[in-house]
């Protein structure tokens, strides 16, 4: 049986009634779904739960939906993992974000390191941001998930470093040379809270290694290969929930 398109669509939803679904959700549910009157979809508003609903009428691009029954349906990780990634160069960010929200990530953090190539400030900043919150919309539509996970403003390595981490976290460095593997730690805290950070083309500099020791990061390696920053992140994340989390036989669906 073929599962209902699901959309994001962040307006006030309750049973019974009859909305207008955004112009951009309208618009792929028409032009690219191609979706007719009486045809099943799956909204959510990112703040848990979904509903599920029935196009009730289209007109242009303007389309109509009745709300027929809210779920409760949530496919969060047990684990809270913010990923801290250093900016990547081309479409590379774009993968890693929509990836990370597939393998369960609750916060992005993107910084800017000194190897990295990519420099954002400002306006440019907040636009890229905001085109990542579109990627995590996208990516939990396809998922399932219905809690979006945040994006944080660019801002440097350097600065976020400096904020006092929360209580009970565990930080974790990705390096080729760490002394410790995923496998020889005994795992996160009872709230299971992990912040992950991961450099970018060429890794981190030694004096950002070095202020990421001091915030209490620990490294930690991921076998003999040296991984590409498009890579590491992303077997890290799936190694972290088949150790800790929900990526374990009999619980995932692939």
């Amino acid at each position: 049986m073929v599962s209902a398109p699901r959309f994001h669509c962040p307006v006030p939803l309750a049973v019974g009634a009859q909305v207008d679904l955004p112009e951009v959700v309208a618009q792929h549910a028409v032009k690219v779904l191609r979706l007719r009157r009486g045809d099943a979809v799956t909204l959510f508003t990112g703040a848990g739960g979904e509903y599920s609903a029935r196009i009730a009428g289209i007109e242009r691009l303007r389309v109509s939906v009745e709300i027929l029954q809210w779920l409760p349906t949530e496919r969060e990780s047990p684990l809270s993992i913010t990923l801290v990634q250093a900016l990547q160069a081309g479409d590379k960010m774009d993968m890693t974000v929509q990836k990370a929200v597939e393998l369960g990530v609750d916060r992005f953090v993107p910084v800017i390191s000194r190897r990295s190539v990519v420099r954002l400030a400002d306006q440019r900043a907040l636009r890229r941001a905001e085109h990542w919150r579109g990627v995590v919309a996208a990516s939990c539509e396809q998922c399932g998930r219905n809690r979006l996970p945040e994006v944080a403003i660019p801002e440097s390595l350097e600065h976020w470093l400096m904020r006092p981490p929360p209580p009970g976290v565990l930080r974790l460095l990705l390096a080729p040379v760490a002394s410790y593997s995923l496998a020889m730690l005994s795992g996160p805290s009872a709230d299971g809270h992990i912040e992950l950070l991961v450099g970018a083309e060429g890794g981190l500099a030694p004096e950002e290694v070095r202020l990421a020791a001091l915030a209490g990061f620990l490294s930690v390696r991921l076998g003999p290969r040296i991984l590409r920053t498009e890579t590491a992140g992303l077997a890290a994340l799936a190694a972290i929930q088949f150790l800790w989390g929900d990526l374990k036989e009999g619980t995932t669906d692939v």
